[in-house]
């Protein structure tokens, strides 16, 4: 029988971030807190001028004379390869010894006594370039002939012309997605110190230590055992740190080992965002069959991104749109086709939701299209076409959807938003309003949890409980204001029955978890949780066996109780059975692992079981436009998503909120905009417009699905609350559309291209005009 007392921290209870105090206050240490050691070097890049061009030569002479500076790196001083490529494809070097791919493009960096010698040095010198034609979008690359920088992906099922044949209605349009900066609060940092040997240990801020560890070991030309990767916090990361850090870390070392001291390199912001990949831009074009009644006959959709110069993560990335391009919806035909396409802009990368956002608003869209060319509510043509029963239950990737709730969760926001009741109030005022127009959009999520590349998804973790009854908790996952540490420390609390307290969270670092998988595509908790409960009940494991050997009891009666443990009839605090078994060489540390079961794609062939479970979630939002200058705002949003049996209930609200302001901004302010010789003008916080507190919902209600509990036997049968919430957002860009058609009697789809800044949605108000 379980005893009624709870341990601080339980699992399922709300739990504050474990670092959260020390974050409002400034005391949470990140890599440029770590205290510099004598001796130690700045380093600064040397970015290219121009889009494209063979480089003829360069003279770096007056960047080695310049004050302060020691020493200058270029490809030459790579010991190792010149490469940094995440998926092996050798198309993204260190520097660039030929060719220069972009505006911005690292060419060598600068070693100095300070940082601030380092950049001023970094602008001396002199490059005799060849200019090459360049190509800066998608449309422009394709037209220009360049080449997809990868494999491209086809889904499909069912018949297509078939499809078309049999509905009386079609569509053909296209639709433009527009990027995102990452822009999280602390930047890219490395600080490499060199140890004997070949041995170096990289400080940085990255959501892959294994990756970094693997990359800096390849530009050095050593064992991946010489390097260690450690990070304590970052201060964000949204995907941006993934693979983007690979670059610092190298360069850190490089110069580490060459010069015998430790070296750090922090670029500033504007460097930051030229210099890394972003969200992918995408031009969609849909061609989607539907009947009278609204549902979808037939879809053809083709997906060309932007990706950059080098191929980076947009394989995977816009693999995952293609497996987002149905959202909540089935497809009894569909043909969905990818182009990755290689552009002279800096190589796009990870971002939350790495590609599903771009293929569900996709969905949206046509969903729109279909309302407005039938005139019904939107809400009612997305019920007529979500998953459902068998037969309506199949992917275009051919993996069935078994845990469906979306009728239930809809239902019931719906309800609680009032949403008819407010539709039909929003129509009747932008009958009478001249000026001020509204709109009102409830969109729903489905979003599949798991990395599509099998072998990420797997998980380490090491426990070891001290004789004193403490515990040392570490993990592969890495911490980036997520609560992840909180969230996996509560179910090691829990295993073990202990105060959140006892346990002590520590740096992921690769020389305790090797071969980690990066913190993303929202399985940080599903991974490295369930790694962690696997370590610990081995300790529990021995514990038991221990106890009922001494005690002279069956390893049934011995019960882990709140901060002590019921052997037989007696009861002993934890920390003292601890310490007896220590006395009796019991082991007491443990390293866990853990694979994602039932998941298997074939690639080739578009088939498979991608995803272990879906997570849901859907939003509400309601909206003001000033037909006068397009400018709006949000004035209500309700949520409800879906976490499962929540780890912690107030992080996971904090993270659907996070990210469905997040998403709005994607959709909204946040436009990033290069100029015609390939030159990023959004490169700072002056002139890249995330949203700002005054831009929140001035009403925002935010609710968990609490009588949800994942089927599958997930980490306290939780769900992923990462990524899934950043598509919440959608609702925002869909009731501004509202708004937009209003103006013509909502007989016309407005087509606004994302992000729906004032000045697109004002143009989209003058196209409009007079068409109702």
């Amino acid at each position: 029988m379980k005893d009624h007392q709870t341990i601080s921290g339980a699992v399922h209870h709300d739990r504050q971030h474990d670092s959260a105090i020390k974050h409002v206050t400034g005391r949470a240490e990140y890599t440029d807190d770590i205290a510099e050691p004598y001796g130690t070097l700045h380093a600064y890049l040397g970015v290219s001028t121009v889009a494209h061009a063979n480089i003829k030569g360069i003279d770096l002479s007056a960047v080695r004379a310049a004050p302060g500076v020691v020493d200058v790196l270029t490809a030459d001083d790579i010991p190792g390869v010149n490469d940094i490529s995440p998926t092996g494809k050798h198309d993204e070097p260190v520097f660039p010894t030929e060719k220069v791919e972009f505006h911005g493009q690292p060419m060598f960096a600068v070693i100095a006594e300070t940082r601030d010698a380092a950049r001023r040095a970094a602008e001396l010198a002199q490059v005799d370039y060849e200019v090459l034609p360049h190509a800066l979008d998608p449309v422009q690359a394709q037209e220009a002939g360049y080449p997809m920088i990868t494999d491209p992906l086809k889904l499909e099922r069912g018949d297509i012309e078939a499809g078309r044949k049999d509905a009386p209605h079609r569509i053909q349009a296209q639709m433009t997605v527009g990027g995102q900066d990452h822009m999280y609060l602390e930047g890219h940092i490395a600080f490499a110190i060199p140890g004997e040997d070949e041995d170096v240990t990289v400080h940085c801020s990255t959501q892959h230590p294994s990756e970094a560890q693997h990359m800096v070991a390849h530009v050095l030309g050593v064992a991946n055992n010489a390097v260690t990767v450690n990070v304590r916090r970052m201060g964000g990361g949204f995907g941006g740190k993934e693979s983007q850090m690979n670059l610092f870390c190298a360069v850190a070392a490089i110069a580490a080992k060459k010069h015998n001291r430790p070296v750090k390199i922090r670029p500033d912001r504007d460097q930051d965002m030229t210099a890394t990949g972003k969200r992918h831009d995408f031009v969609i074009d849909y061609d989607v069959a539907f009947d009278d009644a609204g549902r979808i006959q037939a879809v053809e959709g083709g997906f060309a991104a932007r990706c950059g110069y080098s191929s980076d993560l947009s394989g995977p990335v816009t693999d995952r749109a293609l497996f987002h391009a149905d959202n909540a919806y089935f497809y009894p035909n569909v043909l969905l086709k990818s182009r990755p396409m290689k552009t002279n802009t800096v190589s796009n990368t990870a971002f939350r939701g790495f590609g599903g956002p771009q293929g569900v608003i996709a969905a949206e869209r046509m969903i729109e299209e279909i309302a407005y060319a039938l005139s019904k509510d939107p809400l009612d043509v997305r019920k007529a076409n979500f998953y459902g029963e068998e037969g309506r239950d199949l992917t275009p990737y051919h993996q069935r959807v078994e845990d469906n709730i979306l009728d239930r969760l809809i239902t019931e926001l719906e309800e609680n938003s009032e949403y008819r009741k407010r539709r039909e109030e929003i129509i009747a005022f932008n009958k009478d309003s001249k000026i001020i127009k509204k709109g009102i959009a409830l969109t729903p999520v489905k979003f599949g949890i798991s990395f599509t590349a099998t072998w990420y998804n797997q998980a380490g973790s090491l426990i070891h409980v001290y004789n004193d009854g403490s515990i040392h908790l570490n993990h592969g996952g890495t911490e980036m204001g997520q609560g992840l540490n909180t969230k996996v420390a509560q179910v090691v609390a829990d295993a073990f029955q202990v105060d959140f307290e006892r346990i002590k969270i520590t740096k992921t670092t690769t020389e305790k978890v090797p071969n980690t998988s990066a913190t993303a595509a929202s399985s940080g908790s599903d991974l490295n949780g369930m790694a962690a409960l696997d370590a610990a009940e081995q300790i529990i494991a021995r514990l038991t066996k221990f106890a009922a050997e001494k005690y002279g009891v069956s390893e049934a009666e011995v019960e882990f109780l709140p901060n002590r443990v019921r052997v037989g009839s007696e009861e002993i605090p934890f920390d003292r059975l601890v310490k007896e078994a220590y006395m009796a060489r019991v082991h007491l540390s443990a390293a866990g692992f853990y694979k994602t079961p039932e998941i298997h794609w074939d690639r080739a062939a578009g088939k498979g079981q991608p995803f272990f479970y879906y997570a849901y979630g859907a939003s509400c939002s309601e909206v003001s436009v000033d037909t006068l200058t397009g400018e709006y705002r949000v004035e209500r949003t309700d949520i409800l998503h879906d976490v499962g049996r929540s780890l912690n209930p107030v992080l996971d609200k904090g993270q659907v909120e996070g990210a469905f302001i997040q998403g709005m901004g994607w959709l909204t302010t946040e436009e990033l905009w290069w100029d015609g010789e390939g030159r990023l003008r959004t490169h700072a916080p002056s002139t890249y417009k995330i949203p700002l507190a005054s831009d929140r919902p001035r009403i925002f209600n935010t609710r968990l699905a609490e009588w949800s509990v994942n089927k599958k036997r997930t980490i306290k049968r939780s769900k992923a609350v990462g990524e899934p919430p950043f598509m919440l957002g959608i609702s925002v860009f869909e009731a501004l559309s509202m708004a937009v058609a209003s103006t013509a009697d909502y007989k016309v789809c407005p087509r606004l291209d994302a992000p729906a800044t004032p000045e697109r949605v004002l143009m989209a108000i003058e196209t409009l005009k007079g068409q109702g």
